[in-house]
């Protein structure tokens, strides 16, 4: 099955602690929701469809857990449930759709006059159907994503995009290439390390070495170089949540990848679920950017590299406008230019 970074117990939910690989592999019990809203928010795990499979167990597990015997007073937990949620990470949309869909599955089963234990149960049921729809939207992604990929090509991802950033197995920008390698393609991997919080360097290398598919970790500045002496063929990154526009929310120096990628001819392509697709957000310029604790880049760890006292700026993320994205796969499909009608067709045919 590969990796699963996040599941549901009669118990708790569990998660592998991804700050602590590759080192160490530690699962942690979230036993309460808001275990759960810490563990998002401090990144035990991450990745914007993961976040999204996390919150809705997370409000599943909060509702399961529920002492009162009145169903209204279980619609007014769980407002107060998802507004803790809400809170943890501003960009990544998935959150929020979680959210949605998750209200939206309790109020069908209110309508219905379901008991609040079969609501309860309903809402249980509807987080682990959203877990299972996000390997199956991942694996399409992998399919589709792996045909544009030539083989004997080299591939650059920036970030983590894989497995432990989604409900596992595939991944989105790690499925696209674990999706070319299932078609039989030779592919090698640049990653990127992702400063500052490494995910390139700690996730990403760890997950397709896992895998026996070739890579090479490089640091963030070796991009443009590497470019220019014609050893990419193709850039392939996930991201965080997408302007109906098709300007791409991505962890903090994807644009700058983009930039050299169009400098140089590669094309630069983006992986994630409709889920990620903001509708309601026109352009890039309407999205939230998370800004993170500054001791993510004055310090590695418990070492101190930054003199105390300097200004620190830790966006953790910017937007790609939708003029350098070559392609958006998605599990409908690969999107083009004009991103407005391609996202809208691929939303209408649900």
């Amino acid at each position: 099955m590969g990796i699963i970074p996040v599941r549901w117990t009669d118990e708790c939910v569990e998660m592998l602690d991804q700050r602590l690989l590759p080192t160490e592999e530690v699962w942690l019990k979230l036993n309460t929701y808001n275990d759960v809203a810490d563990g998002i928010r401090d990144m035990v795990i991450r990745g914007a469809p993961a976040i999204g499979v996390s919150c809705a167990y997370g409000i599943a597990l909060g509702v399961k857990q529920f002492v009162g015997t009145n169903v209204d007073d279980l619609e007014e937990e769980l407002e107060y449930i998802c507004d803790v949620l809400s809170k943890t990470r501003p960009t990544a949309i998935n959150l929020f759709w979680a959210i949605d869909r998750m209200k939206q599955t309790f109020r069908k089963a209110k309508e219905e006059g379901k008991s609040l234990s079969e609501i309860k149960q309903v809402m249980i049921d509807d987080s682990k159907a959203i877990h299972e729809e996000d390997i199956e939207a991942q694996r399409l992604i992998a399919k589709f994503g792996g045909e544009l990929l030539e083989d004997d090509s080299n591939v650059l991802t920036h970030c983590n995009a894989g497995a432990l950033a989604t409900g596992g197995v595939w991944g989105t920008a790690l499925g696209v290439i674990r999706g070319a390698v299932d078609q039989g393609k030779k592919v090698m991997v640049f990653a990127d390390e992702t400063r500052p919080y490494l995910q390139g360097a700690r996730l990403t290398a760890w997950e397709l070495l896992e895998d026996n598919i070739p890579v090479t970790l490089i640091t963030d500045n070796q991009s443009g170089h590497i470019m220019k002496k014609g050893m990419i063929q193709a850039v392939v990154v996930g991201s965080d949540r997408i302007a109906a526009n098709g300007d791409v929310a991505n962890k903090i120096g994807t644009y700058m990848v983009a930039v050299l990628a169009k400098q140089h001819g590669i094309p630069f392509y983006v992986a994630a679920p409709m889920s990620t697709v903001d509708f309601d957000c026109p352009t890039g310029e309407e999205i939230p950017i998370e800004e993170r604790d500054v001791k993510e880049v004055t310090h590695i760890k418990d070492i101190q590299l930054a003199p105390e006292g300097v200004e620190v700026g830790n966006f953790a993320f910017d937007v790609t406008p939708n003029e350098i994205v070559d392609a958006i796969i998605t599990e409908k499909g690969v999107a083009r230019k004009p991103y407005v009608e391609s996202l809208r067709k691929m939303r209408e045919e649900d």
